[in-house]
């Protein structure tokens, strides 16, 4: 069994900051790209940033230039840091990993996990 754990959320004023984790834990023989999602209220779910393993990023259009995603691949862990936070960035914030479990081959397994709950106020 593979689990995600989020951290790193809460109530922040428009312009500052907030850097989430993300750890994966469990049975664990690879992790492919992880990333963070989000859902606004009243909204669907849409991508923040997703990274390779080898560390190749990719951002949704609105956060480029204002978030950073990175990995430690030692740690099973990837970050997520927030800067020039708006009140639109409101949102539970998902972590998502696509993971190899021991025993599986190669088989990929798509991971989620619980969100965390980031509020920025005006």
């Amino acid at each position: 069994q593979v689990q995600l754990v989020e951290s790193g959320g809460g109530l922040v004023q428009a312009g500052g900051s907030l850097r989430l984790s993300c750890a994966a834990s469990g049975s664990i023989f690879r992790i492919n790209n992880m990333g963070w999602y989000r859902q606004p209220p009243g909204k669907e779910r849409e991508l923040v940033a997703t990274i390779t393993s080898g560390g190749s990023t990719n951002y949704a259009d609105s956060m480029k230039g204002r978030f950073a995603l990175s990995r430690d691949n030692a740690k099973n862990t990837v970050y997520l840091q927030m800067n020039s936070l708006k009140p639109e960035d409101t949102a539970v914030y998902y972590c998502n990993a696509f993971v190899v479990p021991n025993g599986f081959g190669n088989a990929e397994f798509n991971y989620w996990g619980q969100g965390t709950q980031v509020t920025v106020s005006s």
